[in-house]
């Protein structure tokens, strides 16, 4: 199954119909894919800022309210018949029965000044008053629930949720409870009872009718959910969706996409500043996208038509493209087992699948002559590594003939010239390294000792050439003619002048996986002009290269450059007065195989 559906995917007809598609097809459903992506994004986020901006005006009235009420209600408590009925426990039935008539009588003409469903004022201790309390409907052990002590013992102002109780009340009640105190002792006198029905609310909070499924919620500081607009479906329950209290609990305001009780919802929501709630509103996200189906459908109906078209489209590129083309690729099978005898059929068409067919002729003829050229270059091949081989004869009879003059000279008494010609032996080894572009820092080294040795004989003066290196680092692998064109810049235009006091002092260490080698003199110092051509590139004059000083500073700082990139180039201190300190870093590369190590030691001996 898998070789059948690789056959098939490397067919070239196949190929052909598979990018045809993709060219036409999928750029339509990507195009139809981003548009319904960007609408529901601009669908969403319109919604979003029309629903933030009615959650902030519904806010604005909501606190408004609860501060009016607060008013309504100080109001209330601050008169001086609630004030005088409080003040002090009657002291018979007979005064508890006189304090009912005349305080509930007071609560009941004052009620239609307050703006809520119920309102209740209660003494300290509801147990001593069991007339005033049955008369209310409410049981003088009132005072023994948990709200109310609550409210007693705190002076600010509480809400909790009264869920509904068979005899009582058939639904949901927010209710507002606060103790109040006498308004010139400022004792505790009573406790005030405000209760808001879910029509309070919905004067503030009313879902829209074009948008089926919205829904206002009050959500307190603890994630139970206050009041409901959808027919109280979570009110007094804790909102179902973690991440949603999640954001809450970390902004003030906001609006996202959530899955809440299964569905994708689009949720905006902002804190109040009077109370520790968050209003929130929550609209289906199939509400919104609703009218968007009517295009989807449009879309379908399109891209099955633009289908069909396409299919023809191919099936006419199959028949006067592809199939040709197939044809082809049989006579190339023809041509791998080697039938060079067989004749292109001619092909009168003259699009590029004609020109196709006349060179594929053409090619056959090429190939049997590149065979031919094939077989004389082979031949040319092993000409040619045989005069590689006898030519690597050559250094070695010059090291051999170098040695003999040497041999004889000391022979002669000629001692002076036995050592200048083991110098320069020594130094022809090590620069041509057999071939080799790497050495080892020791070899580098020693090749700057022959040269010494040679200019010392040269010049008939001892110089003075000092080294100082770590012995581990002597092994390391080092590209080589790097020092022996420093080593003679500085004794031929450094110290030339003053060859009794001038010095040269070669060391090296190894820092952070580079190889560090300085080179120091105290002659009279690099020209500025010098070091100002050092990294200019070469110019040509008239057909040839202009002749500049500070040749061997610039072969060594370009090798490095091109060897290892820009930041091993040479760095050089210099003044007049002061000599000159060169610095060559070195990466340390991968030590020799036995190999090559062996051959370098041949080179040596």
């Amino acid at each position: 199954m898998i070789k059948a559906s690789m056959r098939l995917a490397s067919s070239f007809r196949n190929k052909m119909i598979l990018i045809f598609f993709a060219i036409t097809i999928v750029p339509f459903i990507l195009f139809a894919y981003y548009a319904y992506s960007k609408s529901i994004e601009g669908i969403k986020n319109a919604n979003s800022t029309f629903s933030m901006s009615y959650l902030q005006q519904a806010k604005i009235n909501f606190e408004t309210y609860l501060a009016q009420l607060n008013e309504q209600l100080n109001s209330l408590v601050g008169d001086g018949t609630i004030q005088r009925n409080l003040e002090h426990e009657p002291k018979s039935a007979e005064e508890e029965e006189s304090f009912a008539e005349d305080l509930i009588a007071f609560v009941y003409n004052r009620k239609p000044q307050i703006d809520a469903l119920r309102v209740r004022v209660y003494p300290l201790e509801p147990s001593h008053y069991p007339t005033y309390m049955n008369t209310m409907g409410v049981s003088p052990s009132v005072g023994a629930e948990d709200w109310f002590r609550e409210a007693r013992t705190s002076v600010i102002p509480t809400w909790h949720l009264s869920m509904p109780q068979k005899g009582l009340y058939g639904r949901p009640l927010l209710t507002y409870t606060k103790t109040f105190t006498g308004l010139h002792d400022r004792r505790a006198r009573g406790v005030i009872v405000t209760d808001l029905a879910e029509d309070h609310l919905r004067r503030f909070f009313s879902p829209s009718e074009s948008m089926p499924g919205q829904k206002f919620l009050i959500v307190g500081a603890d994630g139970q959910v206050l009041f409901d607009s959808y027919d109280n479906e979570w009110t007094g329950i804790p909102i179902p969706s973690q991440k949603f209290l999640e954001s809450i609990g970390t902004s003030s305001e906001g609006a996202e996409t959530l899955k809440v009780g299964g569905e994708k919802k689009l949720i905006t929501f902002t804190k109040m500043d009077t109370q520790p709630w968050t209003i929130v509103s929550m609209t289906p996200l199939h509400a919104l996208t609703h009218p968007m189906s009517v295009l989807n459908r449009l879309l379908v109906y399109f891209l099955v038509a633009y289908l069909i078209c396409s299919v023809g489209v191919v099936i006419y590129i199959t028949l006067n493209f592809t199939h040709p083309i197939v044809r082809l690729v049989r006579l190339m099978r023809k041509l791998e087992q080697g039938d060079f005898e067989y004749q292109v059929a001619e092909s009168l068409r003259k699009d590029e699948i004609g020109w196709l067919y006349r060179g594929f002729g053409s090619m056959m003829n090429t190939i049997e002559e590149l065979i031919e050229q094939t077989s004389r270059s082979e031949r040319n091949k092993k000409e040619l590594e045989f005069q590689v081989l006898s030519h690597q004869i050559n250094p070695h009879f010059l090291y051999n003939t170098l040695e003999s003059i040497r041999w004889k000279a000391e022979n002669h008494g000629r001692s002076d010239i036995g050592e200048m010609v083991s110098a320069l032996g020594n130094l022809l080894r090590l620069s041509l390294n057999q071939g080799k572009d790497i050495t080892t820092v020791g070899r580098e080294v020693e090749q700057v000792k022959a040269y010494v040795q040679i200019e010392q004989a040269r010049i008939g003066m001892p110089l003075r050439v000092l080294y100082f290196f770590d012995d581990e680092m002597l092994s390391l692998p080092f590209m080589r003619l790097l020092l022996q064109p420093l080593v003679e810049n500085a004794i031929q235009h450094s110290i030339r002048d003053n060859f009794e006091k001038g010095k040269v002092i070669l060391s090296g260490y190894v820092e952070d996986q580079d190889i560090v080698i300085e080179i120091t003199d105290n002659g009279k110092g690099i020209p500025e002009s010098v070091l100002a051509q050092l990294d200019v590139e070469e110019q040509e004059t008239n057909g040839k290269a202009s002749r500049r000083q500070g040749v061997g500073l610039r072969n060594v700082n370009e090798r490095l450059k091109l060897s290892f990139g820009k930041n091993y180039k040479l760095s050089i201190e210099t003044g007049e007065g002061m000599g000159t300190k060169i610095k060559i870093r070195h990466p340390i590369m991968e030590p020799y195989g036995p190999e090559e190590g062996k051959g370098i030691e041949d080179s040596v001996g």
